[in-house]
């Protein structure tokens, strides 16, 4: 039997992936703000510390797979600041933190979530995305809480962005340690973070626009996300490292069809 951690397990995609993974027979170590093995507000520096603590206790030292999905929507006038430091932040310095214990097991895998907002909704800020994958939370914080204008709705992809980047940046270093960094990038999919986001008017009517946008007419549900980090958790993945695999109706595919990398000299 493995041992596997996920981040906001009490709630929507959390809960699915946690449901998922029991179901299999796994041994799944729950992290959220309320009604988990692990309670701890991964938005702070104290939080993330004790999640860690914690997470090395329960585990004897030992995880395979990881999956820190806990996250936030730009609704309900969140704080743009609080988006960083829950949906970046939260997941990538946990990550670091129990990076031994994933590679105390030998072979492990991590799914980061990520988002095809990050190609599909314009205006967002790459300094942003930049300064999270730079470390720098305060820095990343005080940017996002300067832009005045849809702060928190520009704010949620710059997030995803940078956790993508970390996994294309970071994920040549992880396998050395046999641990295996992916991400999933999902399009919209029916959760009660996006139904919380309707409460929103001015959020809610950009969702309205967003989901008559997408080529396969409807919202993603839970499950069909699930599949997707259920294979690349599993050794059917085994060859994949730093994908970003989207799973979001034909959006991305729909709006930037030859935007594809170029190939160029790797030492230039």
């Amino acid at each position: 039997m493995s041992t596997v951690a996920i981040t906001g397990s009490s709630s929507g995609m959390g809960a699915a992936l946690a449901a998922r993974f029991t179901a299999q027979g796994h041994r799944v170590i729950g992290i959220d703000l309320r009604g988990a093995d692990i309670e701890a507000d991964l938005g702070t520096e104290d939080g993330r510390a004790l999640a860690i603590e914690r997470l090395t206790d329960l585990s004897d030292g030992r995880l395979d797979g990881f999956l820190p999905f806990a996250g936030l929507s730009s609704g309900a006038r969140r704080r743009p600041s609080l988006l960083v430091s829950v949906n970046y932040f939260g997941a990538v310095r946990l990550l670091e933190g129990v990076r031994p214990l994933l590679a105390a097991a030998g072979t492990s895998a991590v799914v980061l979530a990520s988002s095809n907002s990050t190609t599909t909704q314009p205006g967002w800020h790459p300094e942003l995305a930049e300064a999270c994958l730079a470390g720098d939370e305060a820095e990343a914080r005080r940017f996002a809480d300067a832009q005045q204008d849809e702060g928190a709705v520009l704010t949620y992809p710059a997030t995803k962005a940078a956790l993508a980047y970390y996994v294309r940046t970071r994920a040549a270093d992880y396998i050395v340690d046999g641990v295996r960094l992916n991400a999933v990038a999902p399009g919209f999919i029916d959760t009660p973070m996006t139904r919380a986001g309707r409460e929103d008017p001015q959020v809610a009517a950009a969702m309205d626009d967003f989901l008559a946008s997408i080529p396969a007419g409807r919202a993603g549900q839970p499950e069909e996300v699930v599949e997707v980090v259920d294979f690349l958790m599993s050794e059917r993945a085994s060859y994949c490292v730093g994908s970003v695999l989207f799973c979001d109706g034909g959006l991305d595919a729909k709006l930037r069809g030859t935007d594809w990398p170029s190939v160029r000299n790797p030492g230039s």
